[in-house]
């Protein structure tokens, strides 16, 4: 059997900003993808989103399901 991996539903901002709020980051004006950089860079994840070209390996990443529409 093949597994299917399903790409999460894409995040709301306000879901954003509460993510970024519990790891200290103060959204302030941040753009959603500056946002989402500097949430990776406090999670010790690089910083990829909306820079992938299409190719990631990172199957269960909660920002793939805009990231590749996404332009950094």
């Amino acid at each position: 059997m093949t597994l299917i991996s399903v790409a999460p539903k894409p995040m709301s901002m306000p879901d954003i900003k509460a993510k970024a709020s519990a790891l200290g980051i103060n959204a302030g004006k941040l753009k959603r993808t500056e946002l989402i950089h500097a949430i990776q860079v406090a999670e010790h994840c690089t910083p990829c989103y909306g820079r992938s070209n299409g190719k990631c390996p990172w199957m269960q990443c909660c920002w793939r399901g805009d990231c590749f529409k996404a332009k950094a």
